[in-house]
Parts: structure tokens; C-alpha cells; sequence
């Protein structure tokens, strides 16, 4: 994580993953680390394009249902032509012109 924070390349963090993140559980030291590093107002907001390509999404991949934020991620980073970090590769391999980290 800190070669790809020191590597100069902007890091957003979309409603949605805020949302999977805080529903927790979390440890007040957590959410502060969180605030520090992704401030809640530079948040990335799940807007009308994100909803668009992510409705696309679903109905492109094979087993969608349960994958509905997992395609809303997906969607947020193809709308803004970025990267998506995970830890969860297997979780996104079938997204179509979606890159991952």
C-alpha cells in the first residue's frame, strides 16, 4: 500500500466501498485511519454514469446477483478510466475493460 500511495497516483474511494468498509465492524483508531488517508469529502459519490455502467455490468457478467457492489466498484473506476486496487482479483476478472492492481 504505501509504494502505491508514494508512487504519486491519486487514490479515490468510492461511496460504495466506503459503505462495505464502515459497515464493519471497526475500531474507533480505524475510522480515524481511514478519515487521515481518504478524507470523506474527497469520497467518490455513485452518481447517474456509475449506476449506468454498473446496471450495464450486470447484465454482461455470468452470475451478477450478490456481485451488485462489487459491479458498482467496477463501474465507479471504468467511468473515471482508472486502476482498481483489490485484494479480491478473483472477485473482478470478469469485468470487462476494468484494470486491476
Amino acid at each position: 500500500m504505501t509504494e502505491l500511495i508514494n508512487s504519486g497516483e491519486p487514490l479515490i474511494v468510492p461511496t460504495v466501498v466506503l459503505y462495505e468498509w464502515l459497515r464493519g465492524p471497526r475500531l474507533p483508531q480505524e475510522l480515524d485511519a481511514c478519515e487521515e488517508l481518504f478524507p470523506q469529502d474527497q469520497i467518490v459519490v455513485f452518481g447517474l454514469a456509475e449506476a449506468r455502467v454498473a446496471s450495464r455490468l450486470y447484465r454482461e457478467v455470468r452470475h451478477p446477483r450478490g456481485r451488485e457492489i462489487d459491479l458498482a466498484i467496477a463501474a465507479t473506476a471504468i467511468t473515471r478510466d482508472a486502476a482498481l486496487w483489490t485484494l479480491n482479483h478473483d472477485d473482478f476478472r470478469d469485468i470487462a475493460h476494468l484494470t486491476l492492481i
